[in-house]
């Protein structure tokens, strides 16, 4: 089970938000590439990032820090970052800068074609990001609430050959309330690659249990208000995670 610490980013800064909402954003640190070392340096055998301002903006912007990022630590562990990622240009860019997979959310959602294409010229390396409501895909920063079932897209967008996907239930993302097992296992069980789970990480307790769902299809797990703030230990939360694997 791998345990994979977030860094988001705003305006250059590490930040987390609650359910999405840009307003209501905590500042972490002023210096991401420093938590981006701690996490290495805790034993975290991947990095998410994304891109909150790229995300909302639908480009790039804050090329600066991400690239300073993968620098200091692009050569030690993956890196997967989603936000603002809407063309192959851009996908190229970062692949060039060291990143290892791409995240493609809502545009995925509005443009399978492009999902399609990212696919076929980067294969391997596009993760595609699902956020569900009950059930149903929502899109724009969680502003929208599609009419498209998450199963049935994810399916799809597997057929597509993409490399996992990443599965959110909005309503617990930030809000440190557990982990939506049932949905993330639901979504596992339909498809062949992995998925790994995001939103509402908070406790040992919640490692445990998704490292009970693990052969499910459940490969890891995204994690970030609980390690900021301190009721997740992310250093004994991926040793308990290792033992209960080899188990």
């Amino acid at each position: 089970m791998l345990l994979i610490p977030a860094i988001d980013l705003k305006d250059g800064q590490c930040v987390r938000l609650k359910q999405g909402v840009m307003e209501d954003a905590t500042v972490f640190s002023e210096d991401p590439v420093k938590v981006a070392v701690h996490w290495r340096d805790q034993g975290a055998r991947r990095l998410h990032l994304v891109d909150l301002n790229g995300a909302f903006a639908g480009k790039p912007k804050n090329l600066g820090v991400i690239r300073d990022i993968l620098a200091e630590v692009g050569d030690d562990l993956p890196v997967q970052l989603g936000g603002g990622i809407r063309d192959l240009d851009t996908i190229e860019q970062y692949l060039d800068m060291g990143l290892k997979y791409v995240i493609i959310g809502t545009a995925a959602v509005k443009n399978p074609g492009f999902l399609h294409d990212a696919c076929d010229a980067f294969p391997g390396q596009v993760i595609v990001g699902l956020d569900a409501k009950d059930g149903m895909v929502a899109i724009d920063g969680w502003a929208k609430v599609t009419g498209h079932n998450v199963i049935d897209l994810a399916k799809r967008f597997e057929d597509y050959g993409v490399n996992s996907v990443i599965y959110t239930d909005i309503g617990r993302d930030g809000m440190m309330t557990g982990v939506n097992i049932e949905a993330t296992v639901k979504l596992a069980q339909a498809l062949t690659v992995p998925v790994i789970a995001s939103g509402g990480l908070t406790d040992l307790d919640d490692v445990k249990k998704l490292c009970e769902v693990e052969s499910e299809g459940v490969e890891g797990a995204i994690t970030g208000r609980a390690i900021y703030e301190g009721s997740l230990d992310f250093a004994a939360a991926q040793t308990l995670a290792d033992e209960l694997s080899d188990a």
